[in-house]
């Protein structure tokens, strides 16, 4: 509650002391990537999946909850205003940096970072590609080829990608060749499963946090950030069931799980499949060796 006190306090100066934005200033239009940018600055610990995740909420909500992933050896904090200090008297440095990091406009000299900061790869793979689709947004299609160079574009098979990160929308001719529903769609996650929903946001880490992604007409759990991976998440106690239980669930799940795989790579993506333990794991294989399954530890 202090930490939020101070939080409040701070915002409500800032807001005071901050004057308007004059017309000429380009206010972002998308505070996701707003976020992105600023985090940007920022050493991290982890890559940049944190900010990633909570890159949606609010700036102040994504230091909250991102604060312990910065690279603490690398950073530090000064309150030259003194106001975090008034407003969080008491505190421990936790609220201290955070109280300084959630102000509008840091001030000079009151975050120091050692060494040149290097954008966290997460961060960077997130934002090149909202800039690549925002310039391919911003390019008219031609609508100028030969009826029988159309025809042959049309009918053309999707080439491996030599690249390994999928942006949001078409970015290249290769996109723009596939079928419109293998462009991966994010769409709210179906079903009001908190815990496996958390799972498929958290553990890829997910390029939409929050969404499933629609690709080939079927619904996925994730787009891996930074790849070109589809996932289905799988969060049975697999280890608690019966023998019978446990064969009836391999079978009904073997069948959707191949499907899946297929629809990925039709649409040129790598398929992988997260189970919650090692003996879910195992009874897949057992069936189908060649599916790629990784051991989440989710627990619902």
């Amino acid at each position: 509650m202090r930490l939020r006190a101070c939080a409040t306090l701070l915002l409500f100066l800032s807001a005071c002391a901050t004057s308007a934005p004059s017309p000429r200033e380009q206010v972002p239009l998308n505070p996701r990537v707003a976020n992105l940018q600023r985090a940007a600055t920022l050493p991290w610990a982890d890559g940049g999946r944190c900010v990633v995740r909570e890159a949606s909420n609010e700036w102040a909500v994504l230091v909250e909850r991102c604060y312990q992933a910065l690279d603490h050896q690398r950073v530090q904090f000064r309150d030259v205003t003194g106001r975090c200090s008034v407003a969080s008297a008491g505190a421990a440095t936790l609220g201290l940096g955070v109280c300084i990091l959630i102000a509008p406009e840091i001030v000079v000299g009151a975050v120091i970072v050692a060494g040149a900061v290097v954008v966290a790869v997460a961060i960077k793979e997130e934002l090149d590609a909202y800039r690549r689709a925002s310039r391919e947004g911003a390019q008219p299609e031609t609508q100028t080829r030969p009826p029988d160079e159309q025809e042959r574009l049309t009918h053309r098979k999707p080439e491996p990608a030599g690249q390994d990160w999928f942006p949001p929308a078409p970015t290249d001719p290769l996109d723009r060749e596939r079928h419109p529903e293998c462009r991966p769609v994010p769409v709210p996650h179906a079903g009001e499963d908190a815990p496996h929903n958390e799972c498929a946001d958290t553990f890829p880490p997910n390029r939409y946090p929050g969404n499933d992604v629609l690709v080939g007409g079927k619904r996925f759990d994730a787009l891996q950030v930074g790849a070109r991976v589809l996932w289905e998440i799988k969060t049975h106690q697999f280890d608690t069931y019966s023998d019978f239980l446990r064969d009836r669930v391999v079978e009904d799940q073997l069948e959707e799980l191949q499907e899946d795989r297929d629809i990925a790579a039709a649409c040129g993506y790598s398929f992988v499949v997260g189970v919650s333990s090692a003996a879910h794991k195992d009874a897949l294989l057992r069936q189908d060796s060649s599916l790629r399954i990784a051991v989440t530890g989710c627990k619902r």
